[in-house]
């Protein structure tokens, strides 16, 4: 249960206009316990973790990655390239240092500039378009 404390992600006691709400008619439910953001760091390997989520299912975390699908419009195509470096990323400019890649971020790759598509945390695989 410490990590349901850290995390939790439901209602509490307190009213954001500052007052008082009546005690809550439920305990806190572990379901609702949330977790710590994966942060995929750009290495020169793959690391993907497997968690168990709510109902029994199963969550592949993306924790290092190297590589990026890149779907190119113009000719339809898509390629598994690597990721050279961070540009830019409109979440949070502390992560071009960190190289930390999460959805939105702009990379420089093989085959030119593309953005990422998909959540890495979340799906496991780093999907990206070329700009």
């Amino acid at each position: 249960m410490a990590k349901l404390a850290a995390f939790y992600q439901g209602n509490d006691s307190k009213k954001v206009t500052g007052g008082f709400r009546a005690k809550p008619y439920r305990v806190k439910r572990k379901a609702l316990g949330g977790g710590p953001p994966t942060n995929t760091r750009l290495s020169n390997k793959e690391k993907r973790l497997i968690e168990r989520v709510t109902g029994g299912n199963v969550k592949i975390r993306l924790s290092e990655a190297g590589y990026a699908n890149v779907f190119d419009k113009s000719s339809g195509t898509s390629k598994v390239v690597r990721i050279l470096r961070i540009i830019e990323s409109p979440a949070n400019s502390d992560f071009i240092k960190k190289g930390i890649i999460v959805k939105g971020t702009i990379i420089e790759t093989e085959v030119g500039r593309a953005v990422v598509t998909s959540r890495p945390g979340q799906d496991g695989v780093i999907n990206a378009v070329k700009i």
